[in-house]
């Protein structure tokens, strides 16, 4: 039996007429005290690249699921500069805070797909009393090659302009500012030495890490370092790098069975 569910969405501001963050939620008829679920979403997405993966699991779980556009994506105000290099931790630690803050929310889980993953990794770390359970989604842990080699590889097919004008369908007149903070940000120098390992250590929540066997942009590597010690890998056969397109309804009973046992 479906759970229905209903939707609302609104512009948050930062602090400092910074911008605004578009956030929308999706909340299950009958949903009781059980944390949210907080997804971020990865290098080039947006709350409406997700589809309808929110809604199917706030259904399945019975829980309030949040979405949001980071600063210069999707609905979204434009960014006022470049990423910086933490700007993985950073996320968590000045955004997520005034998110939740915001938005009313004590206890919650952290949801993330590729670099969001590792916002959500970072965000367990910087809560370690409130979140309660984290799920990564083909999430980075570290720069290895194979990411690399696939962001240069993705970088040339969005030099077509059909490609580039179906970002540009998602972030507007900010598409060109969010591929070059995909790219640039990665293929830096400054940025080789980054990984996961100090956030991960502070995790104390159990952790569920969800990957595709053929992802192109990392190896099975990743989420062994993710759940290392602190929870649980799942493989996903013949999927890339987008499960909730590639394998939603997987996807969402793999997360919905892992928080009914958390």
């Amino acid at each position: 039996m479906t759970t229905a569910v209903s939707d609302q969405d609104r512009l948050i501001p930062l602090p400092a007429g910074s911008g605004r963050l578009y956030v929308k939620d999706w909340t299950p008829d009958g949903a009781g005290a059980l944390p949210p679920i907080l997804l971020f979403h990865e290098s080039l997405g947006c709350v409406d690249l997700w589809r309808g993966f929110p809604a199917r699991l706030a259904s399945a779980t019975t829980r309030r699921v949040v979405s949001y556009d980071r600063l210069g994506f999707g609905r979204s105000d434009a960014h006022p500069g470049d990423l910086p290099p933490d700007f993985v931790a950073a996320e968590a630690r000045d955004v997520v805070p005034l998110l939740l803050d915001r938005l009313g929310i004590g206890e919650f889980v952290a949801c993330g797909h590729s670099v969001g993953g590792g916002m959500a990794v970072e965000t367990a770390a910087q809560f370690p009393a409130r979140c309660r359970a984290l799920v990564t989604i083909a999430a980075q842990a570290f720069v290895e090659d194979c990411t690399l080699d696939g962001i240069r590889v993705a970088k040339r097919g969005f030099q077509e302009p059909a490609q580039f004008a179906r970002l540009a369908k998602y972030h507007g007149d900010k598409a060109r500012w969010a591929l070059d903070a995909w790219t640039e940000s990665w293929l830096s120098p400054a940025f080789a030495d980054w990984s996961l390992d100090d956030a991960l250590a502070r995790v104390e929540c159990p952790v569920l890490a969800l990957h595709g066997d053929r992802d192109e942009y990392g190896s099975a590597e990743h989420p062994a370092r993710i759940a290392a010690g602190r929870g649980t890998v799942r493989m996903l056969p013949d999927t890339g790098h987008v499960p909730h397109r590639e394998r939603e309804v997987e996807l969402v009973e793999a997360i919905s069975g892992f928080l009914s046992r958390v």
